[in-house]
């Protein structure tokens, strides 16, 4: 029995560490060619390995979207950020100003791992349905992470209290909009700005449109 266990282990995390290859090769190949100019050779080829490899860990949309999850928060999943590692590490910090850092940091750093593959993934939504489902669901679980946000900086008294449920609503559509993937884009890749500027700028906007409540 033991051998058998230790084969099917090591088989499992052969065809896990090959899964991740392949969504970090579609991740590129869809980032520097988009989604219709992207085919599962080009992966296959990026990955080094065959296309019938490629094929069982696809469909193409599928591997959009996994390569897009896995980019963004360091593995694959329906998982929102704030049922996921990173998030309960960010939340673990009690230190008001350590925390923020390292929310924006995150965010940051997520929107640069992203930034071509997010513009693809929108570039794909509007021309597949089946891509459309999926970019839907992706939004479907990014506002719930932003209204744990909201709740999040209630519970450190960081915005006033006694929000109505429509102003908390609003106030993750801000942050929603300020932390967003085209802002990295118009800023950093459009406008030359440093991470270390974004970084601030993403902090200053916080403070004025969404502290203030």
């Amino acid at each position: 029995m033991p051998p058998r266990s230790y084969t099917s282990t090591l088989r499992a995390e052969q065809a896990a560490n090959t899964r991740q290859r392949i969504l970090d090769a579609a991740a590129l190949c869809f980032t520097r060619g988009g989604y219709a100019g992207t085919s599962l050779a080009d992966i296959a080829t990026e990955a080094g390995v065959s296309v019938e490899t490629v094929k069982l860990n696809g469909p193409k949309r599928e591997l959009l979207m996994g390569a897009f999850e896995q980019a963004f928060s360091g593995s694959e999943g329906r998982e929102t950020i704030a049922e996921r590692e990173v998030g309960r590490d960010i939340r673990s910090v009690s230190d008001h100003a350590e925390f923020l850092r390292g929310y924006i940091h995150f965010v940051a750093e997520a929107n640069r791992r992203t930034s071509g593959l997010w513009a693809s993934f929108l570039s794909a939504a509007s021309s597949d349905p089946l891509v459309q489902e999926s970019l839907d669901d992706l939004l479907s679980r990014r506002r719930v992470d932003f209204a744990a946000a909201i709740s999040e900086l209630e519970r450190r008294k960081l915005v006033p209290a006694g929000l109505t449920d429509a102003r908390r609503r609003e106030l993750a559509d801000v942050l929603s909009f300020i932390v967003s993937p085209e802002s990295h884009q118009q800023l950093v890749e459009q406008s030359g700005w440093s991470m270390e500027r974004y970084e601030e700028w993403l902090l200053a906007a916080m403070e004025r449109l969404v502290f203030a409540g």
